[in-house]
């Protein structure tokens, strides 16, 4: 989901780019250049909304957004080209590489940085003058994955994250009348489901999706906040004793080896419907999943089990952002401006997207009952690390951890292990 830029593409690119910059930097303003109406400006903005044969976001988008847009905007033409997202990543790295990139961009979240790195985003706090307003209405955690090295390269545009799901059946199975809300509580439905053949708890691997929700909620931290050390955070105490936790019980035969990596286990979306999983976390496109594929199963939705540092899940999504190449920084502005708006929010929210702008996620989740856990949940969830190396920490995460749920080390040697690598990255970034 998030490969790293061979070295010699990187090279490529930030060539190209700072001599696309240096020619950028002297060319005149002029009407079409400032967005303004003295001259036409067409815009175009590639992103992933078909992704998986979506049209209903694409529809909203070219049928309705944009059109709504133009129209209170005369002089701006937007064209949207739907990009495959396994594709998108790569597009961008030749397109940067080349000198033919749009004028806007709508990113995973985990690009940001490693585009901003390279010199191919434009600095949105310096380029627009409202940027402190916007970002102030926005999700915390959201904006934070567009933050690199001081400065803020997109706005937050959809988003997403991870609550605890359960069932009737399994808090019936636990005698328990509501989901595990603290670690503790969790404990106590593994024990409760010991020999019911109910594992607690499921997920499908070790990275930071998977487990920084158990780190921070434990009280943990990957890094301190400057992103300059993860050694004496990642192996503290608290991170470490989170960690523990999950290997208790999954030694203990409550967590399920689909955890480690085991590809013949059940899934979590086929395991909690059938009624071999109590709990997973998972996000809100379960939802419509499970409607067409278990129409009578209905799932339970609850906090991420708070530990000392309380119920802190992980945020997803995507961001807009601006390549630095375009030559309608105005223009390119004013609709990320309107992206962030109510009418953009709510109509995309419609279509399944979870709004960013925080008053927009509460509207949303008045209209939709569904989506209001993962609106609250949003208030205190936070990004994985916001580097350019930050699909290799997922992959340190995964290779240290393994180990230590199959009984190979101690999860204190693992995690200093993996601390250590990760210092590596960000003495590097």
């Amino acid at each position: 989901m998030k490969r790293s830029l061979p070295v010699l593409m990187v090279t490529s690119i930030v060539t190209v780019t700072a001599l696309a910059l240096a020619g950028c930097s002297g060319s005149p303003s002029n009407g079409a250049a400032s967005g303004s109406a003295t001259e036409p400006v067409t815009l175009t903005m590639w992103g992933t909304y078909g992704n998986g044969g979506n049209t209903a976001q694409t529809d909203v988008l070219n049928k309705t957004l944009i059109p709504s847009f133009e129209a209170s905007h005369p002089g701006i033409t937007v064209k949207y080209v739907d990009i495959p997202y396994d594709s998108l990543k790569q597009k961008l790295t030749t397109g940067a590489a080349g000198g033919e990139l749009p004028d806007l961009v709508r990113s995973d979240i985990g690009w940001v940085a490693q585009f901003a790195s390279l010199g191919v985003l434009a600095p949105l706090d310096q380029k627009m003058s409202d940027f402190t307003t916007l970002s102030g209405a926005v999700y915390p955690g959201s904006l934070a994955t567009n933050a690199w090295n001081g400065h803020y390269y997109g706005l937050p545009l959809d988003t997403n994250t991870r609550v605890l799901i359960t069932s009737q059946a399994a808090l019936t199975a636990a005698g328990m009348t509501k989901p595990p809300a603290t670690f503790d509580d969790l404990k106590a439905m593994a024990t409760a489901l010991k020999g019911k053949k109910i594992a607690v708890f499921a997920d499908s691997g070790l990275q930071g999706w998977n487990i920084l929700p158990w780190i921070w909620s434990g009280g943990g931290e990957i890094t301190d906040p400057k992103l300059t050390k993860s050694t004496g955070y990642l192996d503290g105490p608290q991170s470490v004793a989170a960690v523990q936790m999950l290997v208790d019980l999954y030694k203990q035969g409550a967590i399920p080896n689909l955890l480690t990596g085991n590809a013949g286990a059940t899934s979590t979306s086929d395991g909690l419907p059938k009624g071999q999983y109590a709990t997973i976390l998972d996000g809100p496109w379960m939802h419509d999943i499970w409607k067409g594929q278990y129409p009578d199963f209905t799932p339970i939705y609850a906090p991420v089990p708070a530990g000392p540092g309380g119920s802190i899940s992980v945020v997803g999504g995507e961001d807009i952002v601006i390549p630095a190449t375009t030559t309608h920084m105005d223009a390119a502005a004013q609709f990320v401006r309107y992206t962030q708006s109510d009418e953009f929010q709510l109509a995309m929210a419609k279509v399944g997207q979870m709004p960013v702008v925080q008053a927009a996620g509460t509207k949303a989740a008045a209209a939709d009952p569904a989506s209001a856990p993962f609106a609250t949940q949003l208030a205190t969830a936070r990004p994985r690390l916001a580097i350019p190396q930050s699909s290799q920490v997922d992959t340190i995460l995964s290779t240290e951890l393994t180990p230590a749920f199959t009984g190979t080390t101690t999860v204190q040697a693992a995690l200093t292990s993996a601390a250590k690598q990760i210092d590596a990255l960000l003495a590097s970034k």
